[in-house]
Order: C-alpha cells, then structure tokens, then sequence
C-alpha cells in the first residue's frame, strides 16, 4: 500500500553541512548566521530587516508587543486561522475579537467586519470603543491563508478609516504576492513561519519582516530577554559584564544550527515554490473532472498562490447536502477512509470561535460565524510537497474519486431505505 504524507520537508545534502559547519564553529546560538538569515529572507521578500525568532507564534506576539497592544484594547482576527494567531493577541493582554472570512480564499471578509465595526462599535474621540467592553480598537491581523494573500489594500483602507495597526500573519505565505509586491510590503510588518509543513523550514522558527527600523530595533531587543546589548556586540565588547534590562523580555532567540539549515533552504527557494505551484496546477486540472464534489481553490486575479496547503472544500451544495454537519461527517468518512488507503489529509485549519477556550471565555457559539465554523469542517487539505510525484499524485486523485463515489452511493442508500 502507498504511504503519501500530507507533506515532507525538502532537504538534500546542503542543509546537513550548514548545521555541521554551525557545529564545528563553535557558535550554535544565535549569532552571525542568524544575522545572515534575516538578510536572506528579508531581501527576498522586499523587506529592509528580518528578525528570526523561534518561531512565528513568538513573531506574531512580539510584533503585537512592540505595535503597543495591551490590556483594553481589542484587535480583530480572523477565525479561520490556526489557534496561534489569535492566542498572540491574548498574550498581550488585549482581547482577540474574531470575524468572519470569505468562503472563497478563506482570508479576511473587509467588508462583514466593516459593518460589524460600525455596529458593535461608537466613535469617541478619534477611537473606536467597544459598546459592550469599553475597548479600544486598536489592531488588525489580516491572515494570509494557505500561501494566499487576504486583500490586504482592502484591509489597508479600512485600518486607515478607523485608525488601525495592521499586523500580517504570513506564516504560510512566503513568497505570496498581489500583483509584483511580496506579503509584508504593503507599509505594514508580517510574521512568517518556518515550521515544517511550510514551504521552507529550519524545524521550528518564525521571522518578523518589516521597513520600520524602529519597531526592528525593539523587537530585537525584546527576543533576547530585552537586553540593553546583544549577543554579539556584547562577544565584540567586554563581553564578560552582563548588559543592563529595562523592560520585561523573552527568549525567543534562533540558534545559528537552524539558521544554517534556513540559509540552505533559501538557496533551493524558487525550486520548492516552483514544484509545489506545479503539483497545485495538476490538481487543479484533474480534481474538477473526477472529483466534482470537491471545490479546489480559489485565486483571485493578480494573486499569487504559493500552496503552503492545497486546501478544498467539500461542495454541500452539489452532494445535496442540507447542513454543515452532514459535509462534516462525508468529510470525515471521506479521510478516514483515503488514510486507510495510505494517503495522509488534514483539514484546512480551524475555526478559532469553536474551540473550548474561545467559547468558555466569550461565549461564542459555533454558529456566531458561520462561514468560518463551515471552513473549519468542510475543508479538506491534500497532499503537496516537493518529491511529490505524478504516480503519487495520480493516486490520490483517483482515490479521491474512487472512495467518493463509494460514500456517494452509501448515502443514496441509505436515504432510500429511510425513505422507504
């Protein structure tokens, strides 16, 4: 039986002499290589600095801390994104607010959260204050979903209208742009991951890119306990006094081993994004003649699509489905049984609103944003990744149909001996 995994990380036999050469230097924390990373992805994407972290959750909450969120604020997510983004806020002490996306590229709906700023919230004094809490509106963070960019000059305009920071959470999508300009070349900074089901990976490990040498300066500082001297100029200068503290800090530092391992990764970039565009571009061609219950995804024009996740949503509509939770189960059923057959799938991610701690903290009900919950438990991610090859693909994708049309057939079934 095959054995397909959602993803594999691409290596050779380069990213192995970076980590050894890391080794035998004598340098393994965070030191010159890290430096020579930064450059690396940040020149790649547009940026004037990059500052590497231990991964993108730990960007996403040093950005946030640096753009000044804190306790009173309020700062608009999507909730069709992993649990990370939204817990970044929380860990400023500001309050995640979760809104809704739109079904077809799974990012941000500007236009459902303009109205639900005008409805939940009242202008004051140049801010806008929740009703209910108080809060400030401070922030927004538009999520670049699946290698996708949300429309972000959309998003740009609406912060502009009512005061907002932007914060991009790029952390499947480097290497997406809207026509020539990269994620986080928008006048706002990003935050983009290096984990390994992302197009490039160091193992664990995020980056902030931005334009802005101050918020770089300060979130330099912050990801090293916030000392007054960084390792570096502290190894160049009486590095046996220890620098001086006066803010609250972190240890979010990337060692120089995983550094190398990114430095090797970045030299085969356009290889990998080429590949994974290539395996894309199959499913797209093939997947609406076999398997026309399944939605592939959509790309608006002028966008380009970097495939973190080839993410598809079950069609309710075309199955003559009535509910979310009748997808929900096909979709379930549908894996189980591709993983049976020794092919891994994932769904997309999830919808943030329906899990327990959203719930139990603010009270929200699955339903509160339908179209996220329906992105939540209708989508269905494939396998994608470099060595990926045609046989293999091929196989999913008449599995795909094969296993389709089984459960298809066993719902008829079952729906006449219920009608009988």
């Amino acid at each position: 039986m095959k054995n397909i995994p959602i993803m594999k990380p691409y290596f050779d036999e380069d990213e192995a002499k970076e980590a050894a050469a890391a080794l035998a230097s004598g340098w393994v924390a965070q030191g010159p290589r890290v430096a020579e990373f930064e450059k690396a992805v940040a020149t790649y994407e547009g940026n004037a600095y990059g500052v590497a972290v231990s991964s993108c959750t730990a960007a996403l909450h040093l950005g946030m801390i640096a753009l000044g969120f804190g306790p009173g604020d309020d700062v608009l997510v999507p909730s069709y994104t992993f649990v990370a983004t939204a817990n970044a806020v929380e860990y400023t002490g500001a309050t995640a607010v979760l809104v809704e996306v739109d079904i077809r590229t799974y990012t941000i709906d500007v236009s459902w959260v303009e109205d639900f700023i005008q409805s939940h919230y009242e202008e004051n004094e140049g801010r806008w204050i929740n009703r209910k809490s108080g809060n400030r509106l401070v922030g927004i963070v538009p999520v670049n979903e699946f290698g996708l960019c949300a429309d972000i000059p959309a998003v740009n305009a609406l912060a502009k209208r009512y005061g907002l920071k932007v914060f991009e959470d790029s952390a499947c999508a480097l290497g997406a742009k809207i026509g020539e300009t990269h994620e986080g070349c928008f006048g706002n900074p990003s935050a983009v991951s290096f984990h390994p089901r992302k197009s490039i990976t160091t193992g664990e490990g995020g980056m902030i890119l931005t334009s802005d040498v101050e918020l770089m300066e300060h979130v330099r500082k912050l990801r090293s306990h916030a000392a007054s001297l960084s390792e570096i100029q502290r190894h160049q200068n009486k590095g046996y006094l220890l620098p001086d503290y006066d803010e609250l800090g972190y240890n979010y530092r990337m060692t120089d081993i995983q550094a190398g391992i990114g430095l090797a990764q970045m030299r085969k970039i356009e290889l990998i994004m080429d590949r994974r565009k290539a395996i894309a571009a199959r499913y797209d061609e093939f997947l609406p003649q076999v398997v026309p219950f399944l939605k592939t995804p959509f790309v608006p024009e002028g966008y380009t699509h970097i495939y973190q996740t080839y993410a598809c949503m079950i069609d309710t509509e075309r199955l003559g489905m009535k509910s979310i939770e009748e997808g929900n189960r096909f979709r379930n059923d549908l894996m189980d049984k591709l993983e049976q057959n020794g092919i891994a799938t994932r769904q997309g991610t999830h919808a943030v609103h329906s899990l327990g701690y959203y719930q139990t903290k603010y009270g929200f009900r699955n339903m509160d944003l339908p179209v996220a919950y329906a992105c939540d438990r209708l989508s269905i991610a494939l396998p994608l990744y470099v060595e990926l090859n045609e046989e293999d693909q091929d196989y999913v994708i008449d599995k795909l149909a094969e296993l389709g049309k089984e459960l298809i057939s066993s719902l008829k079934s079952q729906t006449r001996s219920v009608e009988k």
